[in-house]
């Protein structure tokens, strides 16, 4: 008798053409992720081959129940690790019937922006660091930590090693993994400095596949959790306190930056980014007052400042990069929980296309 893991594992290569495409879209809250299974015939390797999808709006909230119908549009192809072989993962985009982008697709600008010819021709590179932290699922408390209680003040954690150090490496370790497998430009993981978090970075990736990387990397991180019964929480600050928050700082360069002389092309992006500081802080991620207190690595959300190695500033510039004369900067403002295509695309257009 076949065990579950056996069908759970069945290779259909060998037995049918079809395979299975696992939709995937973002929800009303504009960070929860929805995903659906159909059958296709395969291989496929071109978002513009897959069909059209519709799921029910009202049951996400983005469509009223009287007209519930909201329209996926396939746009990135990645291998699926879960049910691996020549089976997908499909990100998507969602549209009303008539093909207006529902309020909460913000992938639609930001393909406006990247398609753009002057953002183009810059070549906008994006390295963006994902912190999370990974909770026990019955009672929403770091993974580690003692029920009700705290672990030991911060120091030991950070890239730490050790069963007192380290809670959760096996889930670090498979998504890392998966992601690669997938065809994700993963770089690299690391534990973060509150015990129960962690990091992982994507990049670098050119404009648009930056967000929908970050997406789909999220995806398969929420779909490890599941397997492994724990929470992973996007909260840039889930523990109050003496704790670090989480970030989602985003390193970015242009042609012109990575060129000789690129030093004063990042020193005059760098001043938009702060002519326009509200605007962006605005659009950064929910609850991101609560990380930005000029505290545990951070800038206080209502100031704006730049500096070398500084990573309690707003911008920080690399010490290879102002010896070389030439590179990238990270924001370092963008929680956790920002949506990588409304931070993506607005750095490449106040640095490349606003003119102030």
């Amino acid at each position: 008798m076949a065990l579950l893991t056996d069908l759970i594992n069945l290779d259909l290569s060998d037995t049918t053409e079809k395979i299975i495409a696992e939709y995937i879209w973002i929800g009303g809250s504009g960070l929860d992720m929805r995903s659906k299974a159909r059958t296709i015939t395969g291989p496929v390797d071109d978002p513009s081959k897959l069909p059209k999808w519709n799921y029910d709006g009202s049951s996400t909230g983005q469509a009223p129940g009287e007209d519930s119908e909201v329209i996926l549009y396939p746009q990135a192809i990645y291998k699926d690790p879960f049910r691996r072989g020549n089976n997908i993962l499909v990100m998507c985009d969602c549209y009303t019937p008539a093909g207006e982008p529902i309020p909460t697709n913000k992938r639609f600008n930001a393909a406006k922006v990247f398609s753009n010819p002057d953002v183009i021709a810059e070549v906008p590179w994006y390295g963006i660091e994902q912190e999370y932290t990974l909770l026990q699922k019955d009672i929403g408390w770091p993974l580690g930590w003692p029920v009700g209680g705290f672990p030991g003040p911060q120091g030991p954690y950070y890239c730490g090693t050790g069963a007192d150090k380290a809670f959760g490496r096996d889930i670090v370790d498979a998504h890392y993994k998966a992601c690669l497998y997938a065809g994700i430009n993963i770089s690299g993981i690391n534990g973060e400095v509150m015990p129960g978090q962690w990091e992982f970075q994507v990049g670098p990736v050119v404009g648009i596949s930056a967000g929908d990387q970050v997406w789909v990397a999220r995806y398969i991180l929420e779909r490890i959790t599941e397997i492994a019964g724990v929470v992973v929480s996007f909260d840039p600050k889930p523990i109050k306190g003496d704790w670090n928050g989480a970030g989602a700082h985003t390193n970015y360069s242009t042609e012109s930056m990575r060129r000789d002389g690129g030093y004063e092309i990042i020193k005059k992006a760098i001043e938009k980014l702060g002519l326009r500081h509200k605007e962006h802080i605005a659009a950064y991620g929910e609850g991101n007052e609560r990380r930005l207190t000029g505290r545990h690595e951070t800038a206080d959300i209502n100031t704006f400042l730049w500096g070398v190695a500084n990573r309690g500033a707003s911008i920080r510039v690399g010490r290879e990069t102002e010896q070389n004369g030439k590179g990238y900067f990270e924001d370092r403002r963008p929680a956790s929980n920002m949506d990588p295509y409304i931070v993506t695309s607005m750095i490449a257009e106040t640095t490349i296309l606003w003119k102030p």
